[in-house]
């Protein structure tokens, strides 16, 4: 099999692991503390493998939903699988050089998961785009959230740099 051929299928094969669980997401993402599923609101989905905006969001669902699944013995594997395709090199150090400063998850910049995400598309310049996400830590009538602006390659769609937003 050539290198293009099983790059291909690699990207494939990620693409649609992103996608089946930023399908399943919605459903765990109104979940309690308690790890358990709600009935899903929304019951289908779609993306654009070109969109860096979705290329983001794909990210974003599988490894929320990976570092959700605590009593899953492949989650731990996921994730760091998930790191290694959507971020550039230079990402994958400053990620690494954040969690080992402040001992938290530098894709979530914190020490535990949220309940709810979204990514909006915020602009592009100079061959990268730059998407927001908007992270909610709980439910109720006035939930906690965060934000993440989130630098991505036009080209390649590798992300290239996460920042929170003050």
């Amino acid at each position: 099999m050539s290198v293009r051929s099983r790059k291909t299928l690699l990207t494939a094969t990620a693409l649609t692991a992103g996608l089946t669980l930023a399908a399943v997401t919605p459903a765990l993402a109104g979940a309690g503390a308690s790890h358990t599923t709600r009935a899903a609101a929304v019951s289908s989905a779609q993306g654009d493998p070109r969109n860096v905006t979705q290329h983001v969001t794909d990210f974003y669902g599988a490894y929320i939903d990976a570092v959700w699944a605590t009593d899953d013995s492949t989650a731990g594997a996921s994730a760091k699988a998930l790191r290694g395709f959507y971020l550039s090199a230079a990402a994958k150090k400053a990620v690494a050089a954040y969690e080992k400063k402040e001992h938290a998850d530098g894709i979530l910049f914190a020490q535990n998961v949220p309940v709810k995400w979204k990514v909006a598309y915020t602009g592009s310049g100079a061959g990268h785009a730059t998407s927001r996400v908007t992270l909610t830590w709980n439910d109720g009538p006035h939930p906690t959230v965060s934000r993440i602006d989130v630098r991505s390659d036009l080209k390649t769609l590798k992300i290239t740099g996460l920042k929170p937003v003050a």
